[in-house]
């Protein structure tokens, strides 16, 4: 099967590539040959290549930075996923696209479900709310996934800056009233091919929109703290952690205070289910760069 992976320096993209490279015809493009800001460019590829699976880990992700480029964020994560969406009902090929806990408001007090109403704090939870209902205005076989708080080894994440300002500040402040569970990349990629593979031996589940996060739930500040003690554990340098709130630490986009996400709809519709945030922490840890 030709499998079209969009993202090619990405997070959940790097770990897609290494997991599905040896099982499927794998064509990667990042944004050197696709620019999904150009939707003639998106259907020119898609019409040539016929895959029969098209799996969009791209994105614009920068939160803050989002808040002064609202067109470029809108482009990429609300007109793309339109784009593909027609482009592989054409085929009738499935879509599995990612998106985000930012299109919630945090206000709720418990765990969000998929019904819940969005209601999304910046530009970024509003491009990728609207690329779901790009999806959705389509329709056909998609997998829309929301997961959260996405870290790995590799770019730009929480894990990373934690492990260098740990070793090189004697002090660190972290917010602890924002709650959520930490997804590892390599945890969002090894479901995604289970639900490929659910998919392929006629065993899928319905098609739709799915919550796929790690189960359980801390603060950044506990997640920091998570990421301080294995590198003690490690003979390294920690500097000490002190929690204090979000208005200690504002920043051009508002956060949700309440991250997490209900992923039992993905766990009985599909038979699929992320480890605990603090085991999948272990295993990228411990994981080949």
């Amino acid at each position: 099967m030709k499998i079209l992976l969009l993202g090619q320096h990405g997070q959940v993209s790097r770990e897609l590539h290494a997991s599905l490279r040896d099982q499927a015809e794998l064509i990667v493009r990042g944004r050197e040959q696709l620019d999904l800001a150009q939707p003639e460019q998106i259907r020119q590829q898609v019409r040539a290549l016929r895959p029969g699976l098209i799996i969009n880990a791209a994105a614009y992700t920068a939160v803050d930075q989002a808040e002064s480029e609202p067109e470029l964020a809108f482009a990429i994560n609300a007109v793309a996923p339109g784009v593909l969406a027609e482009e592989a009902a054409a085929l009738g090929a499935p879509l599995i696209h990612y998106s985000t806990d930012y299109v919630y408001d945090g206000s709720k007090s418990a765990p969000y479900v998929e019904s819940d109403p969005t209601n999304p704090l910046g530009v970024y939870g509003q491009s990728k709310l609207a690329g779901e209902r790009a999806l959705q205005a389509v329709g056909g076989a998609q997998l829309i996934l929301r997961t959260s708080w996405v870290y790995s080894l590799h770019g730009r994440n929480f894990l990373l800056t934690m492990q260098r300002l740990l070793q090189e500040r004697d002090e660190l402040k972290v917010v602890a009233d924002q709650i959520g569970a930490p997804t590892w990349a390599g945890s969002i990629a090894s479901t995604t091919v289970q639900l490929i593979q659910r998919w392929r031996e006629g065993q899928a589940g319905p098609w739709g929109l799915y919550h796929l996060s790690a189960q359980g739930e801390t603060s950044w500040f506990g997640f920091a703290s998570a990421i301080a003690e294995q590198l003690r554990a490690a003979g390294k340098r920690a500097g000490q952690l002190q929690p204090i709130p979000s208005s200690a630490y504002p920043t051009p986009a508002q956060r949700p205070l309440n991250s997490r996400l209900d992923c039992s709809r993905l766990q009985r519709d599909w038979q699929v289910q992320l480890p605990n945030w603090h085991d999948a922490l272990l295993e990228c840890l411990h994981s080949p760069r």
